[in-house]
């Protein structure tokens, strides 16, 4: 049983029985002395689409839904739809961009250790790794003299995200960005 402060995008909770996946998370310090951090979450039901929001504090043990973990890959579009292959079985399960979300904007083509998330033999959400290597398609020129300063631009990648990357990045380089954030944390260097 995850603690509040241990949840994660993407992950999936138990509400009556309902499966909920985690789509943000808003941490909250309060300033007073004594005042526990507590954590505005927004879910969004499986079965129905609907959003709920609830307000948790640190340590509140939450009830992870009976999934079954399964890896797969990504392999294609079929109209709307992203179509992931199991490893093992090569069984096809499809997802809606609209079930994916944000994280449409991190899958690539034969992108591999995905984990498919599936609740009576059907895929409710996928576990996308932690970095992805994506291009830099569109960026502004590099400056002269530019160094590793804290001054970003927006860069447009392969998948059509835009992220803030460095001043001293170039189109055509790929960088490793961070699936959960949606932040820039290095280039890519293998």
């Amino acid at each position: 049983m995850p603690r509040a402060n241990d949840l994660k995008k993407g992950m999936i909770i138990d509400f009556d029985g309902v499966p909920h996946a985690v789509k943000t998370i808003d941490c909250k310090s309060p300033s007073s002395r004594g005042a526990s951090t507590y954590y505005k979450i927004r879910y969004n039901n499986l079965q129905t689409g609907q959003k709920r929001d609830e307000s948790h504090k640190a340590d509140d043990m939450l009830k992870e839904a009976d999934c079954i973990r399964v890896k797969v890959s990504y392999s294609y579009m079929d109209g709307d739809e992203y179509v992931f292959m199991d490893n093992e079985d090569y069984t096809q399960h499809s997802l809606s961009a609209e079930d994916l979300g944000d994280q449409v904007g991190y899958i690539t083509e034969g992108m591999e250790e995905i984990t498919a998330l599936l609740l009576e033999d059907n895929i409710i959400g996928v576990e996308l790794p932690s970095t992805v290597s994506l291009e830099v398609m569109e960026t502004a020129p590099r400056l002269k003299g530019a160094s590793a300063t804290n001054r970003d631009k927006p860069a447009t990648l392969s998948t059509g995200i835009t992220v803030q990357v460095p001043e001293y990045l170039e189109t055509g380089e790929i960088i490793k960005v961070h699936t959960g954030t949606g932040k820039f944390i290095s280039r890519d260097t293998d």
